[in-house]
């Protein structure tokens, strides 16, 4: 595990201000446990595919990449753009707003595909949402991080992260800050998708991408919690759980909207 990287792109005054409050909390509150950082391109475009284990864990990852000298861009739920102060944080730190179940979805792939372009990283949760594994293995993947990698030309970094879940339990409210728990991340190498760029991009084809990405996190997660993953994927869509939203709820019906400008 080697120290952190030092951050060489332009903070801005909303990073500095999100970094100088949450970055001290979560030194407080955690131990951290980074493994293979440095196969986080230390410059240049790319997108970052990682589980999702808690309401915490973008925090906590976060603070994973900005140890690696990057600043994160996620894709994040539009109604956090509509809240006091939050909203302008997002927007000024150049994080996407993606409005889940709308027709308006896919503006949120031309942002991440223009910023990849740009050079920025790109964190995206492939599940679509916290995974509803029993044992919070990875689930199926959803196949936006294959499309925004091969639309753009950029590599994707899977990273595997544990242990958010342990402070904050998904779907749960109030978090166990005590005892100190461990975050930890750990990175691998750039999944191969160089036989599927110069082929027109269908559905077969990224969903082949997505496949090869989400085994690479459960791989990387196996190591992590040292045993096996179970040989076949959680497909929440095979379950009956809801798309979105706490599965364990109330039951509350998902229009497909059109936003007004």
């Amino acid at each position: 595990m080697a120290g952190p990287r030092r951050l060489t792109e332009r903070r801005g005054w909303a990073f500095s201000l999100a970094v100088g409050i949450v970055k001290p909390l979560l030194l407080l509150l955690t131990h951290r446990r980074w493994v293979d950082g440095h196969c986080i391109p230390s410059y240049g475009g790319a997108v970052i595919a990682a589980n999702h284990v808690s309401h915490l864990d973008p925090l906590t990852f976060a603070h994973f990449l900005y140890d690696q000298g990057r600043l994160p861009r996620y894709l994040a739920k539009a109604v956090l753009f509509d809240i006091f102060f939050v909203g302008t944080i997002l927007r000024s730190t150049g994080q996407i707003p993606v409005h889940r179940l709308s027709e308006d979805a896919s503006q949120a792939f031309s942002s991440a595909v223009e910023a990849v372009r740009r050079g920025r990283l790109v964190v995206v949760y492939p599940e679509g949402t916290l995974t509803r594994q029993p044992e919070l293995w990875p689930m199926r993947g959803r196949t936006g991080a294959a499309r925004i990698a091969l639309s753009a030309g950029v590599p994707v970094i899977p990273v595997a992260q544990w242990g958010a879940q342990d402070i904050l339990y998904p779907y749960t409210t109030r978090p166990r800050l005590l005892p100190r728990k461990t975050v930890q991340a750990k990175a691998g190498p750039e999944v191969y998708l160089d036989d599927l760029r110069d082929r027109p991009i269908t559905p077969e084809l990224l969903r082949e991408a997505t496949d090869r990405i989400m085994d690479a996190v459960t791989r990387l997660l196996e190591d992590i919690r040292a045993e096996a993953a179970p040989t076949e994927r959680f497909d929440p869509r095979q379950s009956g759980l809801r798309p979105i939203g706490n599965p364990h709820g109330p039951r509350s019906r998902h229009r497909v909207r059109r936003r007004t400008r």
